[in-house]
């Protein structure tokens, strides 16, 4: 399998692909028939270029652009030695092994208790017998612990957990580059204090070239969640950045992406670890986020750590199962950690909760930890989250002639794309929206935007403008506050379109499922008449 004079095991040399983290460009076009089938295979396996990440050494060196606060920082000198735990299945040979490589390289020995790879059942043949052999050289460094079945991500990880011998958990996905000093800043805040949770700077890695994006202290990004309690990222709010006074000072963050993060293996053991009910993956990073903080613990994410992370545009994996996974662990999470709140992701997904499985072991535990609210979560950690309890309107918004109502992602990947009409489904999700006490029609931190062409989704930025709407629950009007357009739709009822009001127009004409009209006289929502 290891043939010494293949390139990629070449270290140190300077000619090498993708060294100093540079792209690597592969011209399909230029490639041999066979050569073309190799890179397809790849990218139908790993949905990612496998193909250029082969002709990149396994000891590639990174960037050393760090911060310059960061290389004159100074760490206890008696942090705790931690397990490096990666779980993977069938991860490309030359992607595990750059991981395996970073860690082994870029730690100081006497800091790194051993990594402990988790094989959840892959079936791929280099993962077998030729992984083994090549692990062998590393002295016991490295152990490789298999999975007996299928499992996810979630179990394999605290498989993992459960052989590791360090004081610290630190978790990797297969997919990363660590840089030179990434761990000693992250054990530094654990010794400090034990409940501390903290997590690197994720730069990107990217999926087709294999370049190493840095990114600079300064525009640390934070974790959130919206209410269909999906992970996101946003900046560092007002009140936390003007209490910090560097760029490279560790930043409270309300959740965490989950996939990289350190932690003291007796605080992750006191907290519960994951809930056991938990299946696959999914939501397992909102609990132990929601757990840390409302359980006297505190989440950071530290600018002077960064680990390198290949984000996939799709998940090249397939499970068997006809349960809804993602769903059935984020309703177990609301049950248990959100209270009265969890009524805002049932909403979401149209109160439709079938069986979550038993939860009272998971709320035994959370009043043995004496946790505090979830309200108290909100109001000192996350009190920009917009709360939909404030809403006027809530629902779908649909259209009175055609029976189709408003539809759209959100996110990043749908900014800047008009939002188009969809036959009602009544299952919430994309149709699921809110009418704000000033006007917005949003969802979570997505509001409905129109700037005079396409009615677009775009973050909102709550200075109203293209982003105010008046809404009258009695006659359905919907009328844009700066432009006095209304919403309406094309006779064929193919897209949305802006236009003058008229009272007899039936396109014109959108209900929200609720309407709640003492909320509108207190907060005075303006309505055309």
């Amino acid at each position: 399998m290891v043939d010494p004079n293949d390139p990629i095991y070449k270290k140190g040399d300077a000619s090498q692909a993708g060294e100093l983290g540079k792209a690597v460009i592969v011209d399909k076009t230029k490639l041999t028939p066979e050569q073309k089938a190799i890179y397809d295979k790849g990218m139908l396996n790993n949905a990612f270029n496998q193909y250029a990440s082969d002709m990149i050494s396994v000891h590639r060196t990174l960037p050393t652009n760090i911060d310059a606060e960061c290389k004159t920082e100074k760490y206890n000198e008696n942090l705790p030695r931690t397990s490096v735990i990666v779980c993977f299945h069938n991860e490309a040979w030359s992607v595990l092994l750059r991981t395996v490589h970073s860690v082994l390289e870029r730690t100081p020995e006497h800091l790194l208790e051993e990594i402990v790879l988790v094989d959840d059942f892959s079936d791929m043949d280099h993962t077998k017998r030729p992984l083994e052999e090549y692990m062998s050289q590393f002295g016991g460094k490295v152990k490789i612990l298999r999975m007996e079945k299928r499992e996810g991500l979630i179990r394999a990880r605290l498989r993992g957990a459960a052989i590791a011998t360090g004081e610290v958990l630190t978790y990797l996905d297969s997919h990363c580059e660590c840089m030179e000093g990434w761990i000693e800043p992250l054990l530094d805040r654990i010794k400090r204090d034990p409940t501390t949770v903290v997590c690197p700077v994720i730069d990107v890695i990217d999926d087709n070239t294999f370049e190493y994006h840095h990114s600079k202290a300064y525009f640390t990004s934070v974790g959130g969640f919206d209410w269909g309690l999906q992970f996101n990222w946003h900046s560092i709010p007002e009140r936390d950045r003007k209490n910090r006074t560097r760029a490279i000072d560790p930043v409270r963050s309300p959740t965490m992406a989950g996939g990289l993060f350190s932690i003291d293996k007796k605080y992750f053991e006191k907290l519960g670890t994951y809930d056991p009910g938990f299946d696959i993956w999914g939501g397992e990073n909102l609990e132990l986020s929601f757990k840390i903080w409302m359980c006297g613990g505190t989440l950071e994410i530290v600018p002077c750590s960064h680990v390198g992370h290949v984000f996939r545009k799709r998940s090249p994996y397939k499970w068997r199962t006809g349960v809804n996974v993602l769903k059935r662990n984020s309703i177990r999470l609301a049950e248990v950690w959100l209270d009265d709140y969890k009524t805002y992701y049932y909403e979401r997904i149209n109160n439709q909760l079938g069986d979550f499985g038993d939860v009272s072991a998971r709320k035994k535990l959370r009043s043995d930890l004496g946790c505090k609210s979830f309200k108290w979560y909100l109001d000192n950690i996350y009190p920009e989250l917009f709360v939909p309890g404030e809403s006027v309107a809530k629902g779908e918004l649909r259209n009175a002639q055609t029976s189709q109502c408003l539809d759209s992602a959100v996110g990043d990947e749908v900014e800047n794309k008009a939002i188009t009409p969809y036959p009602c489904h009544e299952q919430g999700g994309n149709q699921y929206w809110m009418l704000s006490k000033d006007g917005e029609i949003r969802r979570d931190e997505s509001c409905v935007d129109y700037a005079g062409s396409d009615v677009m989704v775009f973050p909102c930025h709550g200075m109203k403008g293209n982003q105010e709407w008046r809404y009258n629950h009695d006659t359905g009007r919907l009328q844009h506050a700066v432009s006095q357009k209304c919403l309406g739709m094309t006779r064929d009822g193919a897209k949305l379109e802006m236009v003058q009001c008229q009272y007899d127009d039936p396109y014109q004409h959108w209900k929200f499922k609720e309407f709640n009209e003492a909320k509108a006289i207190e907060h005075g929502v303006k309505s055309p008449s």
